[in-house]
């Protein structure tokens, strides 16, 4: 049997902001608390043993769209809304992303997205959220 983690190293995203590492605690209330509350729900988009933990109820909340998940034609197959992480999944318990995961996950899903429709489809734009609009001249 695995020993349960106090903290764990995760990607987290969130709308608006750039994704980053962070760690977090493992118990429910922490997973929660990272995902502004709610039940959590996992969603395995990777081939790897790592997994989204997301707020279950993030598209029906009122909570903002954060990030798209693409698939392997780098179409458009979710959208996540709220903050999510990114961990690893390959035991019983939600672990720390390796240290080459942490940098390739906090780079793949970096830059927040705005989305739009076009021609019946949900497209997204990435954008910085650290450049400022001074409109002000």
């Amino acid at each position: 049997m695995e020993e349960k983690k106090e903290t764990i190293r995760v990607v987290l995203c969130e709308p608006g902001r750039l994704a980053r590492t962070v760690e977090i605690g493992t118990e429910l209330a922490d997973l929660q608390r990272a995902v502004r509350g709610g039940l959590i729900e996992t969603y395995y988009p990777f081939e790897e043993e790592v997994c989204i933990v997301c707020n279950d109820e993030g598209k029906f909340n009122g909570m903002r769209p954060c990030r798209a998940v693409y698939g392997e034609d780098q179409k458009l197959m979710d959208i996540i809304f709220g903050p999510f992480f990114i961990c690893d999944c390959s035991t019983e318990n939600f672990g720390s992303l390796s240290e080459e995961q942490l940098q390739r996950y906090a780079e793949q899903f970096r830059y927040p997205e705005h989305y739009y429709r076009m021609d019946g489809e949900i497209k997204a734009i990435r954008y910085d959220p650290t450049r400022s609009r001074d409109h002000s001249r």
